[in-house]
């Protein structure tokens, strides 16, 4: 895992979209069905918007229906870290980048084989890039 990024607020404002600064650093949930990446089906990596850690390849991409894009599995478990989520008045447990802290979205025990999760990841806190981008066929 690549070395832990951290930025003051004021340069991750600078850095970020507003959106994705409201949801990597705020923790924040763009609506659903509304993000770039919900409905994408093209070959390649998903990496950190914040500080480009790989965190999901395609070929772990599934349709959950919930609007969001969501992976049963992230490239390496080292990849992202889990954190419990009370907000809301519910229980939840949070995914991050292991890298940078962003928030990414939650991971839920209802996805598909082989792991039975569902990672569900906001698109902003996303950015791409095709398999032939990544150097991957």
């Amino acid at each position: 895992m690549n070395t832990k990024i951290e930025k003051t607020d004021a340069e991750w404002r600078e850095e970020l979209t507003p959106e994705q600064y409201a949801i990597c650093r705020c923790s924040a949930t763009e609506r659903a069905f509304t993000g770039q990446y919900w409905d994408h089906h093209e070959r390649g990596i998903y990496h950190c918007a914040a500080c480009q850690a790989e965190l999901f390849g395609s070929d772990s991409k599934y349709d959950s229906g919930s609007g969001w894009p969501s992976y049963f599995q992230p490239l390496q478990a080292a990849a992202v870290s889990e954190h419990v989520d009370e907000t809301h008045g519910m229980r939840r447990v949070e995914v991050r980048c292991a890298r940078c802290e962003s928030h990414l979205g939650h991971v839920f025990p209802d996805g598909p084989k082989p792991t039975g999760l569902r990672y569900c990841i906001n698109s902003a806190a996303l950015g791409f890039a095709a398999a032939d981008e990544a150097g991957k066929s």
